[in-house]
């Protein structure tokens, strides 16, 4: 193998991550765009809709905005305590970045837990969406973005460690 980190094995799984991960948020968000066009057509020039659409829109938005969150963590773009760190000298910068991203890893792994079992409850009970899809169904990314986010903030934890993440994701603690 090449030690290039461009030809690194993770930056290939990363380089996927990034493409499905873009590709989902175009298919999702322009089959929103497209449904809620029509259905804002069919109420007001034929007075008709679908009597789910509602539904399905405030559910689409919600897996918009998962995958938003993993693209986030992926790329140090999300929330963070950036001013009260950025007085600090260079190594306290890193430990607590290091810290921050541990944190940020451990409480989207709670999430992660609690989803799957808010999920699996939602099949026990036999809960319905959308008039007669199961719930859990469209509840199930729920638990994967969370543990995706996990991983992504234990990655950036690890790589900010041991120097090795790039200059400008290791500027932001």
């Amino acid at each position: 193998m090449n030690d290039r980190p461009e030809h690194s094995w993770w930056a290939r799984a990363e380089r996927l991550g990034r493409t499905i991960e873009t590709t989902l948020i175009v298919v999702v968000l322009g089959g929103l765009v497209l449904f809620a066009t029509a259905q804002i057509v069919l109420r007001n020039f034929f007075s008709i809709g679908v009597n789910w659409s509602d539904g399905l829109i405030r559910l689409v938005v919600l897996w918009l905005a998962l995958l938003g969150t993993v693209a986030a963590s992926r790329e140090g773009r999300h929330l963070t305590m950036g001013a009260v760190t950025r007085w600090l000298p260079r190594p306290l910068q890193t430990g607590a970045g290091v810290a921050a991203d541990l944190f940020a890893a451990t409480f989207c792994a709670l999430l992660a837990r609690y989803a799957v079992s808010f999920v699996a409850d939602s099949r026990e009970f036999g809960d319905t969406l959308l008039n007669v899809v199961p719930a859990w169904w469209l509840q199930a990314p729920l638990p994967v973005a969370f543990a995706l986010s996990a991983w992504q903030f234990l990655a950036r934890a690890v790589l900010r460690a041991l120097n090795r993440m790039p200059a400008t994701r290791a500027a932001q603690p």
